[in-house]
This record gives structure tokens, C-alpha cells and sequence, in this order.
């Protein structure tokens, strides 16, 4: 097989895009010292990220907020949640919250 040059580019240039904003951050930050409320506010991010992503799929349809729209979404999440909470699992989570979707929609 033939590799033509413009594609061994794009895949590097794409290997380096991908790169480079994940090694500058790390190699900026490990040589400062960041403050304890700085990092406080940086291990909350993960968290607003997470609850911004559900509560936009749990919540949201065609761009507006429908709650009773996604019922079964929401019945869903319970237990995905709590073993979320319990377990701390990402595995065990996602087959939680796969099963109880694959169930809802099997009862309704």
C-alpha cells in the first residue's frame, strides 16, 4: 500500500493539532504553583462539565426545555446516578445506565 504525501501531512498535521493543546497546558502548569483555591476551582470543572452535558440531553428537546418529553430519560438516570454515587465505577455505570434505558424502552 501506497501512502501519498499529502495524507501522511494531514495525518500529521492532525497528530499535532491534537498534540500540542494537551502537552503545552501540562508543561505551563507543572512549573507554577498554583494556589489551594486554584485548585479547588479547577477539580469542579469536571463536575460542572458532567452535570451541564445531562442536563442538557435529560432535559432539552428541539431547543426547548421539555421535562415530561424525556420521562423516560429521567427515570433512567435514578440508578444510573446512584451507582454512579456508590460504586464511583465509569464501567459498571454505563451498563446501568444502558440497561435501564434498554428496559424502559422495552416496557413503554
Amino acid at each position: 500500500m501506497q501512502v501519498r504525501s499529502y495524507i501522511l501531512f494531514v495525518i500529521l498535521g492532525s497528530a499535532l493539532v491534537t498534540f500540542i493543546p494537551r502537552v503545552l497546558p501540562l508543561m505551563f502548569l507543572s512549573k507554577v504553583e498554583i494556589p489551594e483555591w486554584g485548585e479547588k476551582w479547577l477539580n469542579q470543572i469536571p463536575v460542572a462539565v458532567m452535570s451541564a452535558l445531562l442536563a442538557q440531553e435529560l432535559l432539552i428537546t428541539n431547543h426547548k426545555v421539555f421535562v415530561f418529553d424525556n420521562v423516560i430519560k429521567l427515570i433512567a438516570a435514578l440508578p444510573t446516578f446512584i451507582v454512579a454515587v456508590k460504586t464511583k465505577n465509569l464501567l459498571i455505570t454505563v451498563v446501568v445506565g444502558i440497561l435501564s434505558m434498554m428496559l424502559l424502552r422495552f416496557i413503554y
